[in-house]
């Protein structure tokens, strides 16, 4: 809750709660102060604290928090498992006997952590990690530190709701058969509790009973890779800045190919002599280069386009970050390719380096009724993520998993701006559509209305194929932005086929099948 607050702006002590799910996942004390707990929906929390900051869960911000944090204690005692952001287990035995008592040892690793200004840390000593964060959350801010002796877990845990053991399902069970607590689940003989819950109702039993013996996994520290350039004086122009960060980049591409990876997304970090720290996350259709990194940089600093060589505030660091660093044989291409086409690849990379980040996009498919709508250019390496989200409903859509509904397959031109166009029948009037899809007359040819972006613009196109109407009417209950349209499939003498909408009695040519 502390990380998310801190990325969004807001005070800790604030009333905040971070949502998964649609649920509460964790609160402030002022949050908690009017009612808020753990697993409320969004809306009864704000019913209980009408000035409740909600913020979205991002365990990317919750890991990097967290991250220093292990790297403080790691100082003090190696062997440190990450069990979630905000929760590690260590052995006791290794620093027990070095600071005397596993009391003393923890208080040390406490005071290690308000050092580095964390305050509120907890610690719980018992005989397996079950116990140790039950023990953890029952201590007070007065006494930080519990210690289960040895052999007391079993006592320890009795007390303690089914709740706890992280399994909705079997502790409704639980309740309903009237076991509420772990000591009353533990009484059950373990060969019972097999048979009744299958595996995972035997290892909360011994979980309940304290019989934890699951041992605790170091982390493996991953090989530091980021670097840092720093700038004395500050450099208030975009080229020193780029022409410097060029030996960077070519060491961390040296360091990850002496690993044997390749870096798929980049995070670059600047800071300014303002204060402000401008972040970053930049994507990469295969991995990147030093001259890839160099060239992020320079459109992080220009922003879209070719902005001036000129900053507004002079920059006096910059961090480059891999965010995600793969192994070099999960992107090798197969015998038989299988990877973009390299010269394809190079030959964009280069235009978007001369004309900047936004100049060449591709197109993700999207939601949406129209074809217009469905796509979103996306500039050329970024993650492909549409507007409007693909997987939600779209009734109406020109394009349905029911071909005898809705006309198909996908156009492969779809104008930016739809052309106009004027319909005929066969008596040379115009084509119109009645409200309920009847048609004045049979399509038999059309022309573009005149305009630069249309040749031929009094060509008489013949019709010797047509389908239609597909009749759609949109958001009409709002009476500012309704929308009925009826769309129409021609096929012409040339072998050429349109899309085309009838809209407020007005004809458009939406798209092309090539």
């Amino acid at each position: 809750m502390t990380a998310a607050a801190t990325a969004a702006g807001h005070s800790p002590a604030a009333p905040v709660a971070v949502l998964a799910k649609g649920k509460v996942l964790a609160a402030s004390a002022a949050a908690r102060a009017e009612g808020v707990r753990q697993g409320l929906k969004a809306r009864d929390a704000q019913s209980r604290c009408p000035e409740l900051v909600v913020l979205k869960y991002d365990p990317v911000i919750d890991a990097r928090a967290f991250d220093p944090v292990i790297s403080c204690l790691e100082a003090l005692t190696p062997g440190v498992q990450v069990i979630r952001p905000g929760m590690c287990a260590l052995k006791a035995r290794g620093p027990s006997r070095f600071y005397g008592t596993e009391q003393a040892a923890a208080e040390k690793l406490l005071d290690r952590l308000e050092t580095f200004e964390v305050p509120g840390g907890r610690v719980g000593v018992a005989d397996g990690p079950f116990a140790a964060e039950q023990a953890a959350r029952s201590s007070s801010a007065r006494t930080r530190v519990l210690v289960i002796p040895s052999g007391g877990s079993a006592g320890f845990l009795a007390p303690i709701s089914v709740d706890t053991l992280g399994q909705p399902a079997l502790t409704d069970l639980l309740r309903r058969l009237g076991l509420r607590s772990l000591g009353a689940f533990a009484e059950l003989p373990a060969t019972e509790v097999l048979t009744r819950f299958g595996p995972d109702g035997a290892f909360a039993h011994r979980l309940a009973r304290g019989d934890d013996d699951r041992p605790v996994v170091a982390r493996k520290v991953p090989p530091e890779l980021a670097r840092t350039l720093d700038f004395e004086p500050p450099v208030d122009r975009v080229d020193q800045v780029a022409f410097a960060v060029r030996g960077a980049a070519d060491e961390l591409i040296g360091r990850l190919t002496a690993l044997g990876l390749v870096c798929t997304t980049l995070r670059v970090e600047i800071g300014t002599e303002s204060g402000r720290i401008h972040e970053r996350d930049w994507l990469h259709p295969r991995w990147f280069s030093a001259t890839d990194l160099v060239d992020r940089v320079r459109w992080q600093l220009q922003g879209s386009g070719t902005a001036t060589s000129e900053l507004t505030s002079p920059v006096i660091r910059v961090r480059l970050i891999p965010e995600e660093a793969d192994p070099v044989g999960a992107h090798v291409d197969g015998l038989w390719g299988g990877g973009p086409d390299e010269r394809i690849h190079r030959a964009l990379s280069r235009v978007q380096s001369m004309l900047g980040h936004g100049a060449v996009a591709s197109v993700a498919l999207g939601g949406g009724r129209g074809f217009l709508e469905r796509q979103t250019l996306i500039p050329w390496g970024d993650r492909p993520v549409p507007t409007h989200p693909a997987d939600a409903p779209w009734p109406g859509a020109a394009i349905s998993p029911r071909p005898d509904l809705w006309p198909m397959p996908v156009p492969t031109t779809v104008y930016p701006e739809p052309l106009p166009a004027e319909v005929f029948a066969a008596d040379g009037r115009l084509v119109s559509v009645s409200a309920r899809g009847v048609l004045s007359g049979e399509p038999s040819s059309f022309r573009f209305a005149p305009g630069s972006k249309v040749a031929d613009s009094n060509e008489i196109y013949e019709v010797v194929a047509w389908a239609g109407p597909w009749l759609a009417e949109e958001r009409w209950w709002d009476p500012a932005a309704t929308s009925r349209q009826a769309r129409f499939q021609f096929v012409a003498t040339d072998g050429r086929a349109w899309l085309f909408t009838l809209r407020q009695a007005c004809w458009q040519a939406e798209a092309g099948y090539d």
